[in-house]
């Protein structure tokens, strides 16, 4: 009986990742222009760039591929018919960055209107980096929320000793 093997990577793809050292290959599929890279560190595209998960704010599979949405920019979607073991990489690596994520209100909660505060770290690292993800229609110029989100991010820095 023949054990399954996991398909390696081909020879052209690994050669043109440009891995930090230490850096591993976790998994890979193929995509639409290409094939995706999951490493210790990184999502690697199949232009050739790497975003490292840590910057990668949500990702999601569905029939109509993997769409993850990169802090600073919109979604993007590629087409991975059959993404194998990627699609748990993707998720463990991405998970693993997160040190908190605390949502906040703005209201005694009548509205249902506020903020979440995450704190993450890339894989290896100690540099926490803080990002606020503001519900739809709040106004992050509001003094209000200004003042909110400045107060849950002491009080919870405080509570983690960060």
């Amino acid at each position: 009986m023949r054990l399954l093997r996991r398909a390696r990577l081909p020879r052209d793809v690994r050669s043109r990742l440009r891995l930090a050292p230490g850096e591993r290959i976790l998994a890979h599929a193929e995509a639409e222009g290409g094939t995706l890279v999951a490493t210790t560190r990184a999502l690697h595209l199949p232009e050739g760039r790497a975003v490292p998960w840590e910057h990668i704010d949500r990702a999601r599979w569905s029939d109509e591929g993997f769409t993850f949405t990169e802090e600073g920019s919109g979604d993007l979607t590629l087409w991975v018919p059959r993404p194998g073991r990627l699609a748990e990489a993707a998720h463990e690596r991405i998970t693993a960055t997160i040190v908190v994520s605390r949502y906040v209100s703005l209201t005694d909660g009548t509205d249902g209107r506020g903020f979440r505060l995450v704190a993450r770290r890339p894989p290896g690292g100690s540099d926490i980096t803080w990002r606020v993800h503001l519900d739809e229609g709040v106004d992050p110029r509001d003094p209000h929320v200004e003042e909110r989100v400045s107060w849950a991010l002491s009080q919870l820095r405080e509570q983690l000793g960060i």
